[in-house]
């Protein structure tokens, strides 16, 4: 479950990845070029757009999140290999709201470093997971990641 303090905070760091790999590198190449009366209106649609995909992202709709983290991947981590984000990546918010709502987006199995990661866990934890049965140990080796993405979305015990 994703609170609002989620969704601020996923926001903010795409507000801050939209800058950095789109907005900064237009601002660059317009150089003089590029006014404010370019790039305001720009820099304002782009911190809508986040709003828009940080629902999106951290919504119960798993076909949609899939969609967007899709397309802002292709955008802002370009490349000509499938997208294999180091581990620290996980724990962004962005990272942690692709692993809930899309799973990993080239893996079907992942490193139980990795899983851990995703889980904002340690590999230990991982390890004790896989050995209670929690998570879905891969037959060639590592975690499944649709057994990650279903435990980041399974729903919470309420704490009383």
């Amino acid at each position: 479950m994703t609170t609002t303090e989620d969704h601020v905070e996923l926001v903010a760091a795409l507000i801050r990845l939209l800058e950095n790999r789109v907005l900064d590198p237009l601002e660059i190449l317009l150089a003089a070029n590029a006014p404010d009366e370019l790039v305001g209106p720009l820099r304002d649609r782009l911190r809508v757009e986040a709003e828009v995909w940080a629902a999106q992202l951290l919504g119960r709709d798993r076909r949609q999140a899939g969609l967007t983290a899709a397309r802002l991947i292709a955008v802002l981590f370009p490349g000509d290999e499938p997208f294999d984000p180091p581990e620290q990546w996980w724990r962004t918010p962005l990272g942690r709201a692709v692993a809930r709502g899309a799973g990993h987006p080239s893996a079907v199995a992942v490193p139980y470093s990795t899983a851990g990661a995703m889980l904002g866990i340690t590999r230990q934890g991982v390890h004790d997971l896989v050995k209670r049965g929690k998570l879905d140990r891969h037959p060639d080796g590592g975690v499944t990641t649709s057994s990650i993405q279903a435990r980041l979305n399974r729903p919470q015990e309420s704490v009383q």
